[in-house]
């Protein structure tokens, strides 16, 4: 059963949102890797507000994954791509289908 997560909320700095939507594909495919990533969502909320919603089946899979490289990536590319403060949002899940 999948019981933690994780969400981000990432608000793209002015002209930057075409790089934000291919940062946040590229993620995708880093995700792909992460046998402990059991889902990862890369999301557009509204113009220039987008989120990463990941989840996973243990608090294992979830630091392997916040140690991996698109944590990394994500908070090389934070000042250049966001106009927000980067806070990781660490959530356990009660209930899913």
């Amino acid at each position: 059963m999948v019981t933690k997560a994780i969400w981000v909320m990432l608000k793209a700095k002015p002209g930057k949102e075409q790089e934000v939507e291919e940062f946040l594909a590229q993620g995708a495919s880093l995700a792909e890797s992460e046998d402990q990533t059991i889902t990862w969502y890369g999301v557009k909320i509204m113009p220039g507000m987008y989120g990463v919603f990941d989840t996973f089946k243990d608090e294992a899979g979830r630091d392997a994954h916040l140690n991996g490289a698109i944590a990394k990536a994500l908070m090389a590319k934070a000042p250049d791509l966001f106009d927000n403060e980067i806070k990781i949002e660490r959530m356990d899940i009660l209930a899913s289908k």
